[in-house]
């Protein structure tokens, strides 16, 4: 008997082994079923107070809209498409502060950036705009909120749809995703989210000088055009606006070429110098621009004549608005208007006059006002855009409902006002930019700047230095005006904004721990068996009781 007991021992090991392993397969049971680029809700801090989404990672089951009403969803991840949301619930739990394990909000693909179908034509269909309201409103109440879990938006596609109907489904019939049933589970490895540390901001400044009537340029009267090229939105990793203010930028980038054509002939250049500013921190009490302001010399300052400031002109019809800081029946802003509207009624539009009352001495709101007057060129629905953190570039302002025409049209109104103002032709039915000359405002090129604009996320305190972005900017300004430089300072203190912007979620779908133990039950009792089989076959019932029997007690004999 002695022999047979270290194969014995060995037999009984290996199954040992064997069983171990396909418990730990048993437990582990999931299958990985897709994985998602999923963009964080924007986390900061404005003085000391806490907004946006406090926590990056997540690794919870998921559910639905439908999960029962008296569900934990503490541990559990909400996947809710912007076409089911519910905004009641959406407020409720924010508001209440009500335990959830994370949010993921999954919007149609005609928000994403990569998405160019239906451009343009039907940016007005009427679906299309109650999705579009219902974000904007999403994305105001996520903005200012103090959210303690991750929040994330994501897109739509056949994946992610396949895992939403499958996690439905679980939920209708009463089987949420738990530890016990199964089910999918979210899960985003991301670091803990780290503080932006000095967010630079940079102006960019470009110089067109005019007709020299002695050895200072600077004598002569000066025209700014100015446009705010950074954005700010719920999901900084998609905050491109397209027309916030991307279609200001590709206009004024455009003005400053036509009227480089003009400047670069001594016989065309007018007695004006253009001062072309792109400015950054917009949102943030137009703290760029402030700053850039600042920089100017008292000759340079009292210089300019008027300043035009570009902003959301990519969606309008009809008409265009010009907002002025002076009342309208200021004789310079009435003579400006006019100018202005002559031109359009020959483009076949119409430009309203809009007053906007502002507080100098609030320094939120004085900055642009530095100038001498400001005619502000954008959309009535802007209005509200020198307010802090205003919508500038959110996730509403994509490629698909920006009018590339209206760019097109604001250019030539533009271009032709100030070449008539600066040549002295107010008045005169003279075409300068007539279409079908050299002079001509070019489509191609706002339509492929307004493109690169549409996929380029521009949140001023996630650009660095060096950004190629803002290179980029840089050069294409050098290319049409005589000097550029660029004033670069720091964000003000008053807000501070964390990393981790986006992120990879994984989906995993789990199977539940009573099939686990009751696979681990059956697969157990079958090694049982087959072993007690091959013991009794090679050795007998004799030695298969003998490993279950307790040996005997070895007494030591003392003396």
């Amino acid at each position: 008997m002695a022999p047979r007991k270290p194969r014995e021992r060995e037999m009984l090991l290996e199954s040992v082994i064997a069983l171990i392993f396909i418990f730990v397969a048993c437990v582990d049971l999931c299958d990985g079923a897709t994985v998602v680029d999923v963009y964080r809700l924007i986390q900061y801090d404005m003085s000391g107070v806490p907004f946006g989404s406090r926590l990056a990672s997540l690794n919870h089951h998921a559910a639905s809209l439908h999960f029962s009403p008296h569900a934990d969803l503490s541990r559990t991840v909400l996947l809710i498409p912007l076409r089911e949301l519910n905004m009641s619930f959406v407020k409720e739990y924010i508001a209440e502060s009500k335990p959830l394990g994370g949010l993921i909000f999954l919007l149609p693909r005609m928000f994403s950036f990569e998405n160019k179908d239906g451009m343009g034509s039907n940016h007005q269909d009427e679906s299309k705009e109650l999705l579009k309201n219902a974000l904007d409103e999403l994305e105001q109440i996520l903005i200012h909120a103090n959210v303690p879990y991750p929040v994330y938006f994501a897109f739509e596609d056949d994946n992610i749809d396949a895992v939403l109907t499958d996690i439905k489904k679980n939920d209708v019939t009463g089987q949420p995703a738990t530890a016990t049933t199964g089910g999918y589970k979210f899960v985003v490895s991301a670091p803990e989210p780290k503080k932006v540390v000095s967010p630079p901001i940079t102006n960019i400044q470009g110089w067109l000088a005019g007709l020299k009537t002695d050895d200072d340029a600077h004598q002569l009267p000066t025209i700014a055009i100015v446009a705010s090229y950074d954005t700010f939105g719920a999901a900084p990793a998609l905050s491109v606006g397209s027309d916030s203010n991307g279609s200001g930028i590709v206009a004024l980038l455009e003005v400053a070429r036509l009227f480089s054509l003009l400047y670069s002939n001594p016989k065309t250049r007018g007695q004006y110098n253009l001062l072309f500013g792109l400015t950054s921190g917009g949102p943030y009490n137009y703290n760029g621009t402030h700053k850039w302001l600042r920089s100017f010399d008292q000759r340079l300052r009292e210089s300019i004549d008027y300043a035009i400031c570009l902003d959301s002109i990519g969606s309008w019809e009809n008409e265009l608005w010009i907002h002025v800081s002076k009342p309208p029946e200021n004789a310079f802003i009435k003579k400006i208007h006019e100018d202005f509207s002559r031109v359009a009624a020959e483009l076949g539009f119409k430009v309203n006059l809009k007053h906007k009352k502002i507080n100098i001495s609030n320094p939120r709101l004085g900055s642009m006002n530095s100038f001498k007057a400001e005619s502000y060129c954008g959309h009535p629905s802007e209005l509200s855009s020198t307010e802090l953190l205003g919508k500038t570039g959110g996730l509403v302002d994509g490629r698909h409902f920006v009018n590339e025409a209206a760019i097109v049209r604001s250019v030539k109104l533009i271009a032709e006002s100030l070449a008539r103002h600066i040549y002295g032709h107010q008045g005169k039915n003279i075409q300068i930019f007539a279409d079908n000359s050299n002079l001509a405002v070019n489509p191609s090129y706002v339509q492929s700047w307004l493109d690169v604009l549409s996929q380029t996320p521009r949140v001023a305190p996630f650009l660095s230095k060096g950004d190629p972005f803002v290179m980029a900017l840089k050069k294409e300004l050098e290319d049409h005006t005589d000097e550029v430089n660029l004033h670069r300072d720091v964000l003000d203190g008053m807000f501070t904004f964390y990393d981790s912007t986006r992120a990879k979620l994984n989906i995993y779908q789990v199977a539940s721990v009573t099939f686990d133990l009751l696979l681990l039950l059956v697969l157990g009792s079958y090694l049982i068996v087959l072993f007690s089989f091959l013991v009794i076959t090679t050795r007998g019932l004799d030695d298969l009781i003998s490993l279950f029997r307790r040996p005997p007690s070895r007494k030591v004999k003392t003396a």
